[in-house]
């Protein structure tokens, strides 16, 4: 497969796929929502530097970086479109697992993430259009495909605020029942959202096989240039080496599932951008587990040492 058939290739989902998308979506921000208490955001007093310094390389560096690497990478418009958004996305709850298993500062994982699902419900649908028209090829792309800008922004903030806003309600006011749902929910919001990027994945994965190289290298570098900004960003904030690995994992592990989402059910389903998206959320677990292995070595190097 050729850029040109790629960047041509349009992902039609059925109706009902569609509304089970934005409904998983919904049911996992609430059940996150239904977690979120005050201790998580300790360190905005605690450590605000550290706080809002993770949150700036998650939400700034990261989408700035991408920029950076579309300019040398020149990728197909659909594919460049597709790092955007998903570099735009918040973390999940994956980084703060992954963060647990290498040792880093799992406290500071959640503050993190508990930081980045709430600002995230107003930032991403605006960040996406303002990253995107940044990159020319991008830009056009929108302009391509007649895509209503304020309708966007309008229903993915209205699609991330509004569950996470009555989330956060029940929760205060009803922090057992909020405690009670919120596994339940979250399951269930996952595995229905599983259940459409799985099915979604199996309908054009003869388009990723046969792509596969104009999508695996775009995606591995971008993913690796995540995990650099993090640990970067942590030296530069003079963080703990718990805390560095904790931002490593933030901003190179992303919520590619809300991706996934937002290019087939708002995006008009690009076949590039959600291949991208879709290989994201498949790699990082296999990249996550190197980086996992790789701290657990230098913390066996470091017990061995004299």
């Amino acid at each position: 497969m050729d850029v040109q058939t790629l960047d041509q290739l349009t992902i039609m989902l059925e109706p009902s796929a569609l509304v089970m998308l934005s409904v998983a979506i919904i049911i996992m921000i609430f059940a996150i929502a239904l977690g979120l208490k005050t201790e998580h955001f300790s360190f905005l007093k605690t450590d605000p530097k550290l706080f809002w310094g993770g949150l700036a390389a998650q939400m700034i560096g990261l989408p700035a970086m991408t920029i950076a690497l579309l300019a040398v990478l020149s990728p197909s418009p659909s594919i460049a479109l597709g790092m955007i958004v998903v570099a735009s996305c918040p973390g999940g709850n994956v980084s703060n697992f992954m963060t647990w298993s290498a040792r880093g500062d799992t406290a500071y994982s959640v503050s993190l993430t508990a930081g980045s699902s709430v600002i995230a419900a107003f930032w991403t649908p605006a960040a996406i259009l303002f990253w995107s028209s940044l990159y020319a090829p991008t830009a056009e792309l929108l302009e391509t495909i007649h895509f209503n800008r304020v309708s966007f922004v309008a229903q993915t903030t209205l699609m991330l605020a509004a569950p996470l806003a009555l989330g956060m309600l029940m929760a205060h006011h009803s922090p057992a029942l909020a405690d009670k749902i919120r596994k339940p929910l979250g399951m269930i919001g996952g595995a229905m959202l599983a259940f459409v990027i799985i099915s979604s994945v199996m309908d054009f994965w003869h388009v990723i096989v046969a792509g596969w190289l104009l999508i695996i290298v775009p995606v591995s570098l971008h993913n690796a240039s995540a995990f650099a900004v993090g640990a970067g960003v942590g030296r530069l904030l003079n963080a703990s080496p718990p805390r560095r690995r904790t931002l490593t994992f933030e901003v190179g592990i992303q919520n590619a599932g809300l991706a996934v989402v937002l290019l087939l059910g708002q995006l008009q389903g690009l076949g590039g951008a959600a291949a991208i998206a879709a290989v994201w959320g498949i790699w990082h677990f296999f990249s996550g587990g190197a980086m996992i292995a790789f701290f657990r070595y230098l913390d066996w190097r470091k017990a061995k040492a004299p």
